[in-house]
């Protein structure tokens, strides 16, 4: 069910139509516009922030820069974008962190429902649980077992503490009574490294980040967290279809802008990014990264963050899980 704000955002948006306010926002942009990637350069906000601001570029002649404002799980950027002048001159790429940090990061120098406001939620992917080819593990089921069989013996690694992934887990074990052992590691880079050199048994992270070592063979996928299988990913199966029914995990990237954006020029940055997104060429990079392109208006990235903040919310509070544990 939408919320209040859901409708009123779909009602501002699909009103906002050439009058004397607007007039601005029809032309936007007339200057060089900022976005702000909350994490740090390489990662698939860094490139979805890039991806987006060439084609950008290109297709309304004015130069759209990049800025990594990385940290704190990718509160920092967050915050320069909620302080930032509501001109439209000034946007972020967030991801999934977004609907995750109020709830693992205490005193957020922001409100993430009032101070910013949705433009654009860009796609979102699955993740996908992987071992190295000698490790005993053939499916999602294979794991649950042994750790049944031997409480706490089953370790898995993330990108960190509080992602989505050790989220996912983390829920997954409540659901069904078993205890994994999870390892944050500092990033992708050091958990593939683990991965592949059989330092870590499991691992759980993008489609984007470890499709390649998939495909190499040096690593093994055995389930992921979308409601159907990945064709990066051939063979692994969802979890929901693992023991899990309905079971449903996704990361998301999405486009804010600062609060009291007029819905005019909302309207005009939308339209802009989805005729961005739609191009051929940024289609391919984008699904390239295990994205499920989407480009959808900024009612229903709204909906997407009230819905996905009270569930990691409770996961967190349930496993007292700690920024930085």
């Amino acid at each position: 069910m939408k919320t209040a704000r859901v409708a009123l955002l779909t009602l501002a948006f699909l009103a906002a139509a050439p009058f004397h306010p607007s007039a601005v926002a029809q032309n936007w942009p007339t200057k060089p516009v900022k976005i702000i990637a909350v994490f740090p350069p390489g990662g698939s906000v860094d490139q979805v922030a890039r991806i987006l601001a060439q084609q950008l570029t290109q297709q309304t002649g004015q130069q759209v820069i990049v800025e990594n404002r990385g940290g704190a799980s990718g509160s920092i950027g967050t915050a320069a974008v909620a302080k930032a002048d509501p001109d439209g001159y000034t946007l972020g790429v967030v991801f999934d962190t977004h609907a995750v940090n109020p709830a693992l990061i205490p005193n957020l120098p922001f409100d993430t429902l009032r101070d910013l406001m949705p433009v654009m939620l860009v796609g979102k992917g699955g993740m996908a649980l992987v071992t190295h080819p000698d490790q005993p593990y053939k499916s999602f089921r294979d794991v649950v077992a042994a750790a049944k069989a031997k409480p706490g013996s089953v370790s898995y690694g993330t990108i960190g503490a509080g992602s989505l992934g050790h989220l996912a887990m983390a829920q997954l074990g409540n659901q069904l009574g078993v205890e994994f052992n999870h390892i944050p590691y500092r990033g992708g880079g050091p958990l593939m490294n683990d991965a592949i050199g059989n330092q870590v048994p499991l691992a759980i992270g993008s489609v984007f980040l470890v499709s390649p070592y998939v495909t190499s063979g040096r690593l093994r996928a055995i389930a992921v967290t979308s409601a159907k299988p990945d064709a990066k990913l051939p063979g692994a199966q969802p979890i929901a279809e693992q023991g899990v029914p309905a079971f449903e995990a996704y990361t998301w990237w999405g486009v804010f802008g600062p609060a009291q954006l007029p819905p005019a020029l909302i309207k005009s940055i939308y339209e802009e990014l989805a005729k961005a997104v739609k191009t051929p060429a940024v289609m391919e990079k984008l699904s390239a990264q295990g994205m499920e392109v989407l480009g959808t208006p900024p009612a229903e990235l709204d909906e997407l963050v009230r819905k996905e903040m009270p569930r990691w919310a409770k996961v967190i509070k349930d496993n007292n899980i700690k920024s930085g544990d």
